[in-house]
């Protein structure tokens, strides 16, 4: 210092100093400070104090009570407590919490994923299940639940149920979670996100219609994420029969008799006994579907796939009288792709033309 040589200002430990915390989840913990940490900086030489000294005199200025931060802070601790003591300042409750991992059980980090709050609200998850699956990350309220509210997890949170072990960052599980709050959303509110979405994908002119309460109603049970919505709603509105019925399983449908249901689905046309599919398109499905599958003597798998396959050109999708009530609200101008009912019928008129009757029944 006489000299004018640059120097630090350092803490000096006083020798056979022990340093421990009662840890919220950790337990107890002990330092020998000499051989942990021994003389470390206050000061750097251009006079900047350094983190840990800042951290412990703000922290005390502000009369923090309680640090909650990962297991990576343990060593500061010690730093941060004997700087506490030394100024004569208490030191508050810690909680040192276990890293997050990723899949492969390394340090979670952006290889694995989104990696901010704004790349997973773009992706379609919900704050309140990201606030409840974070929650759940190496924390349980002594329960097999796994689902709750903001205001359930405020009541029930508590430092005591945190484990010490690690949590891994199952991206799968985050998905599940969101569906499960997505499908817990009031019906308006599920109306305003999916009409969102599909409004900014370019489904629809307008987040609000009809059409979009009839799409939100069909995706409920299908969707983990709102972004799942504008596929399912866009495979709804198409009809590819034919690809369908080219595939193994569709030439399999064909074999087991799919003509004679698409058969009575065009005839209940001609007699105009096919229903619209309007407000009430689930009632009118049902008496619909009991109808054909008593005409036909057919029931369970061998009556709904062909008459999913008829209607929707598909063999699988949401809910078949979802579907048709889409279709029934869709604005003329929906989607290029877009196949109205009075077409899928024609086509799939034409699709069964070649195709041979069923046996008669023998005697």
């Amino acid at each position: 210092m006489e000299a004018g040589d640059p120097y630090t200002v350092r803490f000096k430990v006083p020798r056979g100093k022990k340093v421990a915390i009662d840890d919220a989840v950790r337990g107890k913990i002990e330092w020998d400070v000499q051989a942990t940490v021994g003389d470390f900086i206050l000061l750097r030489s251009g006079g900047m104090p350094v983190y840990n000294f800042c951290v412990a005199v703000d922290d005390a200025q502000m009369e923090v009570s309680t640090v909650i931060r990962a297991e990576e802070h343990l060593t500061n601790t010690v730093r941060q407590v004997l700087i506490l003591e030394a100024l004569g300042y208490e030191t508050p409750q810690y909680a040192h919490l276990s890293l997050v991992l990723g899949e492969d059980r390394s340090k979670l980090s952006k290889r694995h994923g989104a990696t901010s709050v704004n790349q997973f609200r773009q992706e379609g998850f919900l704050p309140e299940a990201m606030i409840n699956y974070l929650c759940n990350l190496g924390w349980n309220d002594g329960t097999d639940k796994e689902i709750y509210t903001v205001a359930e997890l405020t009541e029930a949170f508590s430092l005591e149920r945190i484990t010490k072990s690690p949590a891994v960052f199952d991206m799968k599980k985050l998905r599940w979670v969101n569906g499960q709050h997505l499908r817990a959303l009031p019906d308006d509110k599920l109306a305003t996100l999916v009409g969102e979405q599909l409004h900014e994908s370019g489904v629809v002119d307008g987040a609000v219609s009809p059409f979009v309460d009839a799409a939100a109603s069909m995706v409920r049970e299908k969707v983990e994420l709102v972004n799942d919505a504008e596929p399912l709603v866009r495979a709804a509105l198409s009809y590819p029969l034919q690809e369908t019925l080219a595939s193994d399983a569709g030439q399999k449908l064909v074999e087991e008799g799919f003509a004679e249901v698409a058969r009575a689905v065009l005839a209940a046309k001609a007699e105009g006994t096919l229903p619209a599919f309007g407000d009430d398109a689930e009632a009118e499905w049902k008496s619909f579907s009991k109808a054909v599958g008593k005409e036909l003597g057919r029931k369970g798998k061998g009556l709904f796939m062909p008459l999913r396959l008829a209607l929707t050109g598909r063999m699988m999708g949401p809910d078949i009288p979802a579907q048709l009530r889409l279709l029934s609200v869709a604005p003329g101008a929906a989607l290029a792709e877009m196949v109205p009912l009075e077409e899928r019928l024609s086509a799939l008129e034409a699709a069964v033309a070649n195709m041979p009757a069923p046996e008669p029944a023998a005697a």
